[in-house]
């Protein structure tokens, strides 16, 4: 399909102040959703089609809320119709609701999903994903060199990134008016108690782990525990006020929190509602980058994942991939969309939410995957000095 420029549908949004992670933290995100549910004429319900289960807030939509502009241009030009799924609420929620026929062989309901990193290695590792053909994803080659060889899929053959997610600190420029780049920073006597750290165990322990100077490819389960001691410690000292989903961007708004180990897209929306009052940075240790991923189950049929794997390639076009990275906000793991967006919007181009300097991109790791007893038991110890 011949790149197109970007919709005027997205142009009206480019500067959304949505943040998909912030909306799941709403009761009742998913069935909130679902005026949203469906694109296309027939959904499943021909063989020339595709369902595409993922998150919410997670695809350029345009003011109306009822029209996705690149999918449906997709759809136009390919002729595949494609039932749109906002159903990812969880990643063990949705893994349980299809694992059962997973193991049975049989239909889940979905051609395409969006696991995150970790989940879709569980996939992988399973024997739940189908294989790529690699002829009809051309655009695989343009995934950015960070994402290309994750541990859990190390030639891309079952996954592509979807959109990317940086970890690293957030914090109130006014409380801390140098900035925060280091542990010793976040942990300065003006942020004492007022610190809020995340929930999910890759990114607040993969940014101790690295400021500790432990490659997180290569972590065993005694560095692992020490930066689990290094964080309960902080958290009995009083330093640490909460451990918490995305939640923290509450309590950096509400003046509650000073300091976060935080994500790339959430801090976007906070900077650019409160005028600066808010920024991030990733650590000079070192930061996390997970993404959610593009991925075919085993029990889509043949005709299905030809034309998922269309799909797939579309949303790797650069000019395609600039348009979607204009209203999620997170990083674009596509190559060549950053001289997209420059065309559109100079300053996005510019931003470092979703386009990080090659320097930037450097120093971010991919946690590697666990095997399902350090799975077990690295997410127990966790939860424990996180007191749940």
């Amino acid at each position: 399909m011949a790149k197109k420029p970007l919709s005027p549908e997205a142009r009206s949004i480019i500067n959304s102040k949505v943040s998909r992670r912030a909306v799941l933290a709403g009761a009742g995100a998913v069935a909130g959703a679902s005026a949203l549910a469906a694109c296309g004429s027939g959904g499943g319900s021909s063989e020339n089609a595709i369902r595409w289960g993922n998150w919410p807030l997670y695809l350029d939509v345009d003011d109306s809320g009822k029209n996705y502009p690149t999918l449906q241009a997709f759809i136009k030009d390919s002729g595949i119709d494609v039932k749109y799924l906002e159903d990812y609420n969880d990643n063990d929620e949705f893994f349980g609701k299809v694992q059962a026929q997973l193991k049975l062989k049989k239909d889940i309901g979905y051609d395409l999903v969006c696991p995150t990193d970790w989940m879709a290695g569980r996939w992988i590792r399973l024997g739940y994903a189908q294989k790529f053909d690699s002829a009809n994803i051309p655009n695989k080659s343009n995934i950015v060199d960070t994402l290309a060889a994750p541990s859990y899929d190390a030639n891309r053959d079952y996954s592509l990134t979807w959109q990317g997610i940086m970890g690293g600190f957030g914090w109130n420029t006014t409380k801390n008016p140098k900035g925060i780049r280091t542990l010793d920073d976040l942990f300065s006597p003006a942020n004492k108690g007022k610190i809020v750290v995340l929930s999910e165990m890759r990114d607040t322990i993969g940014i101790i782990l690295m400021a500790q100077g432990v490659n997180l490819q290569t972590v065993t389960e005694a560095q692992f525990m020490n930066g689990v001691d290094f964080l309960a410690q902080k958290i009995a000292d009083g330093w640490i006020r909460g451990v918490k989903g995305n939640e923290y961007a509450e309590d950096l708004t509400s003046g509650d929190a000073t300091a976060v180990i935080g994500w790339s897209g959430d801090m976007f929306i906070l900077k650019s509602e409160n005028e600066g009052k808010f920024d991030f940075a990733i650590p000079e240790s070192g930061g996390t980058i997970s993404g959610d991923n593009m991925l075919i189950p085993s029990t889509a049929t043949p005709e299905a994942k030809a034309n998922a794997e269309k799909l797939i390639n579309y949303y790797y076009e650069p000019a395609v991939a600039a348009e979607v990275a204009a209203y999620v906000n997170y990083f674009c793991p596509v190559k060549g969309a950053q001289a997209e967006m420059e065309k559109i919007d100079p300053d996005l181009a510019a931003s470092e939410f979703i386009f990080p300097t090659a320097k930037t991109m450097a120093n971010l790791s991919v946690f590697r995957a666990l095997t399902p007893t350090e799975e077990t038991t690295w997410t127990e110890a966790f939860q424990k000095a996180a007191g749940n």
